[in-house]
C-alpha cells in the first residue's frame, strides 16, 4: 500500500502517503488503484507535496476490463496500492490473440520502458494529428512511426498509399531508398526542384483539373469570376482541337456578339471603332478580321475602312458594319464538348480564356472586366514562369490512369510511400498543388465500386501552411480539406495533420481528429488552442507538453485507452531535419589560409 484517501474534489482526489521519502518521488505520472468494495477505481499521480500526493482519476477495472472515464469516486480513508502488471497490461497492453492488429509505436519510460503497441485500424482509420515545436521531434516521430508499421514481414503493407506533402524535403533522405531495408516496400519521391533529375518533377497534366483546381491556381477571389473559368472549360475542349469548319463557326459567332455589344453600347463612334479594331486585333478568324471584304454592289472595302469616322464624327456605314457582323452570329449553336478525350495545355486553355472573356458580356461593365481579366494576366504569369512546367504534359492520360502512375515506381513497382518534395516553389503554389492532389484523391475514392477499400493517406507536414480556415468556402462553397476531414473517413481517404502551429490549423479538419501525439509545446496559444479544441486533453496533459524531452510525446485519442507519455525510437535512417552545425560552420583552424 502507498496510502489512502483524504481528500475528494471534482476530479482529483487527495491521499495521505506512507512512503519512504525517496520512493514518493517515483511515483509520478504513474498509476494507482484505490480499493473499494464494489470496484476498483484507477488514478494517475499528478503530484507529491511533503505527504500528500494529487491524483487525477482516470477510470475502472472490472471484469479483467478497463473502462476509461471517472464516474464514481473513491471513499475517505480507502486504501491505495500501486497497480500491479496484470492491471497495467489491460491498460496499456495488448491483446496476446490479436497480435497481428498492433503496429509498435514506442516506449513510455514510466513503467521501465514498457512497449506501447496501437491497433492499426484504431490509428490508421481516423484522421490524426501529431504537432510540437520546432525540434521537438515531429519529423523523426512520423517517420519512425511509417517504418514501424512497413518494416512488418508477415504480413506486409503491400497496399498502402502513403502521400506525403514534404514542405523542406526531409523525408527524401529516409524512404527513397526504403526497399533495400524492406524488400516488397518502395517508395516515389516527386520534386518541385526542375534542376533535380534524380527524383521525378511534379506534373499534372492540365487537362485533369476541374473548374476549382484552375479557379485556386489563378488566384481566383469573387464568384463572379467563376463562370469564366467554367465557359473557357468547355470552349477549350473545341477549340483545342483542329481548326476545322465547325470550330471557326462557334469562334466567329463568340467574336460577333462580342463586337455587336459594342455597337449597341451607346459609347462615341471613335470609343466604338477603337474597341471593335482592338478586339478583332486579337480576337479573329480569316473570315472575321479587320480586312474581312464587305461586298456591296459597285465596291469592296474592308472592316476596317467601314469604321472610318467622317467629318462630322460618325460612322457613316455603321449600319453596313452592323449587317455584316449579325451575318456571323447563330444562337442555336451550342457549345457541346466532345466526347473524345483531349489532352490541352495552359496555352489551349489560354485562347478559350480569351474568347470566354469576350463571350459573357463582361466588356459592359469596368468592374467585371477588372475582375476577369485578372485571370488572363495571371494566367499569362504562369505560363511565362517555370510553373508551366508542373502543368505540361503531352500524352493524354485518364485521372484513373494517372493516379495508378503515382503509385507505380519507375520501375513498374508498387510504391506504398509517395513524397512530394515542395521546398522549391513558394507557399501560395504549394496550398494549390496539395489542395489539386488531395481533391483528386478524394474523387477518386468516393467514385469506388466498394466504399473504403482502396485507402489513401494525405500527410501533411507544416499543414497550418495550407490546411487553413481559407476562403475557399466563399469562392467555391468548400474547402476540400474541411470535406475530407468531415467525409474522407467513410471513404478511406485520411489526413494526417502535422503542424508546429495547430492555432493556425482549420478549425474543423482539427476538430475531426481522433488520435493526437503531441511532442514538447511552448507557445501559450498554441497549447490554450489544443487544451480548447482537442477532446478529452486536460488541463494536466497541456503543463506535461512544456517540459517533454525531445522525441517524447504524449498520446491519446481512440487508440489509447488513456494519454500515455511515449519516447519513440530514433528512425533508420533519420529524415533531413538536423538543426544548423554552427560550430562546423563558423569555427576554422587558424593554422590553414583563409581563402
Amino acid at each position: 500500500m502507498i496510502g489512502k484517501v483524504v481528500g475528494i474534489l471534482e476530479n482529483q482526489i487527495q491521499i495521505k502517503l506512507e512512503l519512504e521519502q525517496d520512493k514518493k518521488s517515483e511515483i509520478i505520472n504513474t498509476h494507482i488503484v484505490f480499493e473499494s468494495t464494489d470496484s476498483l477505481l484507477v488514478g494517475e499521480v499528478l503530484s507529491v507535496k511533503d505527504d500528500f500526493a494529487e491524483v487525477l482519476l482516470i477510470g475502472e477495472l472490472e471484469n479483467e476490463k478497463f473502462l476509461p472515464g471517472a464516474i464514481k469516486k473513491p471513499e475517505l480513508n480507502s486504501l491505495v496500492r500501486k497497480i500491479t502488471d496484470e492491471e497495467l497490461n489491460l491498460i496499456i497492453g495488448i491483446d496476446k490473440n490479436k497480435k497481428d492488429e498492433y503496429f509498435y509505436l514506442g516506449k513510455t519510460h514510466i513503467y521501465n520502458n514498457y512497449p506501447i503497441n496501437i491497433k492499426y485500424n484504431d490509428f490508421f482509420s481516423g484522421h490524426f494529428a501529431i504537432f510540437g515545436n520546432t525540434g521537438s521531434g515531429k519529423s523523426c516521430g512520423v517517420t519512425r512511426i511509417i517504418q514501424n508499421v512497413l518494416e512488418k514481414t508477415n504480413p506486409i503493407a503491400y497496399k498502402a498509399n502513403l502521400f506525403i506533402f514534404d514542405v523542406y524535403g526531409e523525408y527524401n533522405k529516409a524512404f527513397k531508398n526504403i526497399n533495400q531495408k524492406y524488400k516488397n516496400i518502395n517508395a516515389k519521391i516527386y520534386t518541385t526542384n526542375l534542376n533535380q533529375y534524380d527524383d521525378n518533377i511534379i506534373n499534372i497534366p492540365f487537362w485533369l483539373l476541374g473548374l476549382d483546381d484552375i479557379a485556386l491556381l489563378l488566384g481566383a477571389t469573387d464568384p463572379i469570376q467563376l463562370p469564366i473559368i467554367q465557359k473557357a472549360l468547355k470552349l477549350v475542349q473545341i477549340f483545342g482541337r483542329k481548326e476545322d469548319e465547325m470550330v471557326i463557326k462557334y469562334k466567329n459567332n463568340i467574336i460577333a456578339k462580342a463586337l455587336q455589344q459594342i455597337l449597341y453600347s451607346g459609347r462615341t463612334p471613335s470609343q466604338i471603332r477603337d474597341q471593335i479594331l482592338a478586339i478583332l486585333s486579337t480576337f479573329n478568324t480569316k473570315e472575321l478580321n479587320t480586312e474581312s471584304k464587305i461586298v456591296q454592289p459597285g465596291y469592296i472595302r474592308t472592316l476596317k475602312q467601314c469604321l472610318i469616322i467622317d467629318s462630322s464624327g460618325k460612322i457613316n456605314e455603321m449600319e453596313l458594319v452592323s449587317e455584316f457582323i449579325k451575318s456571323f452570329i447563330d444562337d442555336s449553336l451550342e457549345y457541346n464538348v466532345p466526347n473524345t478525350p483531349y489532352p490541352y495545355g495552359l496555352t489551349e486553355f489560354q485562347e478559350a480564356l480569351d474568347f470566354a472573356l469576350i463571350s459573357e458580356g463582361i466588356l459592359k461593365s469596368d468592374k467585371i472586366y477588372d475582375q476577369t481579366n485578372l485571370l488572363r494576366v495571371r494566367l499569362d504569369s504562369i505560363i511565362n514562369s517555370e510553373t508551366a512546367t508542373f502543368f505540361k504534359t503531352k500524352t493524354y492520360i485518364s485521372k484513373e490512369d494517372y493516379i495508378k502512375e503515382l503509385l507505380t515506381t519507375n520501375e513498374g513497382k508498387k510504391a506504398q510511400i509517395i513524397d512530394f518534395n515542395m521546398n522549391y516553389v513558394d507557399d501560395r503554389l504549394a496550398k494549390v498543388i496539395v489542395k489539386i492532389y488531395s481533391k483528386m484523391l478524394f474523387e477518386f475514392a468516393t467514385k469506388l465500386k466498394y466504399r473504403a477499400t482502396f485507402p489513401f493517406h494525405i500527410i501533411v507536414e507544416e499543414a497550418h501552411r495550407y490546411i487553413q480556415n481559407d476562403t475557399d468556402t466563399y469562392l467555391l462553397g468548400y474547402n476540400i480539406f474541411d470535406r475530407i476531414a468531415k467525409e474522407g473517413r467513410k471513404y478511406g481517404v485520411i489526413l494526417g495533420l502535422i503542424s508546429q502551429r495547430p492555432s493556425e490549423l482549420s478549425e474543423t479538419a482539427l476538430s475531426q481528429c481522433t488520435n493526437f501525439l503531441i511532442f514538447r509545446m511552448l507557445h501559450p496559444k498554441d497549447l490554450s488552442y489544443v487544451e480548447e479544441m482537442v477532446p478529452n486533453i486536460t488541463s494536466e496533459i497541456a503543463k506535461k507538453l512544456k517540459t517533454l524531452q525531445q522525441g517524447t510525446c504524449i498520446g491519446f485519442g481512440s487508440s489509447f485507452k488513456i494519454p500515455i507519455i511515449i519516447k519513440l525510437d530514433l528512425p533508420d535512417p533519420m529524415p533531413e531535419s538536423t538543426n544548423c552545425n554552427i560550430i562546423q560552420s563558423w569555427f576554422i583552424d587558424t593554422l590553414k589560409k583563409v581563402g
